[in-house]
């Protein structure tokens, strides 16, 4: 991923960032998808904007490629309603052999409906479409539906059980290759600012075999709304990444009226 120009601008966030923290925004704490698969089962707070970002080093099969600035932009429309929108990634194809092996990837847009908690259960929906905007080698060059219900539930010992179940309908070749996915992750907090977490997360295609991953990662909050992150993976499958390694930094803006 672009490492001068995300340094600059996280810098230039973080900068922003700190100086606009008022006493007031302090009651609320960012709470991030990223960096586990998983999804938030909470929406971000009314009125807030959360900026998640990051990069990735990714082994596929002996390919190397490398992705950012991973833009995230979340806001909270209502009590329990968010929008969403992915900004396009930046892949760079280590050992492609033209350049047309790297460019732009596409766009998303979507909406997240907290419908917990229930029973002790935190849970949400998330609906979202994939926009052909990305560069010719990188785009789908189609419209692709998704939808995601992840959960989660506190346990004793300041433990944290959490999953997802999600349907993708990607296109492939022109046509659609509808994707189950299924998620479980365990969470620790470790101290009040940091935790860490161990995940598996399985894709499973309509043609193609599945990619599985054995996940794991942690998350540093510098401040109630300040958040930094790391993760690394391993795959379990033949169609899996063999690795991929990560960093990012996710801040909430809570604007007052």
């Amino acid at each position: 991923m672009r490492r001068g120009g995300w340094l600059c601008r996280a810098a230039a966030v973080l900068a922003l960032a700190r100086a606009a923290d008022a006493p007031a925004d302090q009651e609320a704490t960012i709470a991030t998808d990223r960096p586990a698969v998983t999804e938030s089962s909470v929406v971000v707070p009314v009125d807030g904007l959360q900026i998640e970002s990051g990069m990735l080093a990714t082994d596929t099969a002996g390919r190397y490629v490398t992705d950012l600035p991973e833009f995230d932009l979340r806001y909270g429309l209502l009590d329990k309603t968010e929008l969403r929108l992915t900004l396009p990634d930046y892949f760079h194809d280590v050992p492609a052999a033209n350049a047309s092996a790297s460019g732009l990837g596409d766009t998303a847009i979507g909406v997240k409906q907290q419908v917990g908690p229930l029973g002790g259960f935190d849970l949400a929906v998330i609906a979202s479409v994939s926009l052909p905007t990305g560069s010719r080698a990188l785009s789908s060059h189609g419209y692709d539906p998704a939808v995601q219900l992840p959960w989660s539930r506190s346990l004793p010992a300041n433990w944290t059980v959490a999953g997802q179940l999600a349907l993708y309908w990607p296109t492939v070749d022109g046509e659609r290759n509808t994707t189950r996915e299924v998620t479980l992750l365990f969470d620790r907090q470790l101290s009040v600012p940091c935790d860490a977490f161990i995940e598996y997360a399985g894709d499973f295609p309509q043609r193609g075999g599945s990619s599985q991953l054995l996940h794991v990662g942690t998350a540093y909050k510098l401040t109630a709304h300040h958040q930094i992150d790391f993760h690394a993976a391993a795959g379990l499958s033949d169609a899996a990444p063999r690795w991929f390694v990560g960093a990012g930094y996710s801040y909430l803006f809570l604007f007052r009226h």
